[in-house]
C-alpha cells in the first residue's frame, strides 16, 4: 500500500473522527440544555401549584427554603423520600405541603401535591402534579379541566368521616366521573392517606431541622 493511500486514510479516519467527537459534544450540549430547561419549567410548575394550595398572605417564610424530606410507602403511596414545605408565620406552624402519590391510578401513578392547615388539620388544597389518565375521562382530576379537585378544601379525618371518604359509588360523598370511577377513588384514597400521615406525624415534621430527614423517617412506612 503506498504512502500517499495510508495519508489518505489516515485523513479520512481523522475527519470522520472529528466529526464523531464533534456530534458527541452538540449532543450532549443540546441534552444540557434541554435538561436544565425541563428542570426550570418543573420549578415554575410546582411554584405555582404551591401558590393554587397555599395563599401568600398565611406565611412569611421562604416556603421553597423550609423544607425536609419525609418517606411512607404505606401512606405516601411511594417508597422514595417526599418533600414536606413548612409554612410558617412569625415562626409558628402554619401549615404543610407535601407530595403523595396515588399508586392505582387507571393507567398508572396520580402524583399530587397535598396542604393541610395546621391548626385544625384541615385541608388548604389539593393538586394534581403528573397522572397519566385517559384524556376525556381521567383527566377531569386536573383543576384545569374542572373544579372536583377543589373541593377537597375544608375537609379533614373527621369531616367526612372514614366512610365517607370514598366515591359515591363506594358509599362516599365524592362525585366519580362517569366511565372513570378507577381515577377519583384512587385521588380520594390517597388524599386520606396523605391526611393520616400529617396526624400521625405532624410534631416532627415541625421540630425537624431544614432540609433533614425527619425524626423517624425510615419507620414510616411501617404504619
Amino acid at each position: 500500500m503506498s504512502a500517499v493511500l495510508l495519508r489518505h486514510m489516515a485523513l479520512t479516519g481523522a475527519i470522520l473522527g472529528g466529526f464523531a467527537i464533534a456530534g458527541t459534544a452538540l449532543v450532549a450540549l443540546t441534552e444540557w440544555d434541554t435538561k436544565e430547561a425541563i428542570e426550570k419549567n418543573e420549578q415554575i410548575s410546582l411554584q405555582r401549584k404551591l401558590n393554587e394550595v397555599i395563599p401568600h398572605d398565611l406565611y412569611d417564610n421562604d416556603l421553597a427554603a423550609d423544607t425536609l424530606k419525609v418517606s411512607s410507602k404505606e401512606l405516601l403511596g411511594t417508597p422514595k423520600p417526599v418533600t414536606v414545605y413548612r409554612a410558617r408565620r412569625g415562626g409558628e406552624p402554619v401549615a404543610a405541603v407535601f407530595s403523595a402519590v396515588a399508586p392505582d391510578g387507571y393507567t398508572g401513578s396520580i402524583n399530587l401535591l397535598i396542604a393541610v392547615r395546621d391548626a385544625d388539620e384541615t385541608l388548604l388544597g389539593v393538586r394534581v402534579v403528573e397522572h397519566h389518565e385517559t384524556p376525556g375521562l381521567g383527566d377531569w382530576i386536573e383543576v384545569e379541566r374542572s373544579d372536583w379537585i377543589t373541593r377537597f378544601a375544608n375537609l379533614s379525618l373527621s369531616n367526612p368521616d372514614e366512610l365517607g371518604w370514598r366515591v359515591e359509588k363506594d358509599g362516599g360523598i365524592f362525585d366519580q366521573f362517569t366511565g372513570a370511577t378507577i381515577t377519583p377513588r384512587a385521588v380520594v384514597k390517597a388524599v386520606h392517606k396523605g391526611l393520616k400521615y400529617y396526624h400521625l406525624h405532624r410534631d416532627e415534621l415541625f421540630r425537624a431541622a431544614d432540609g433533614a430527614p425527619a425524626e423517624g423517617e425510615t419507620t414510616h412506612g411501617s404504619e
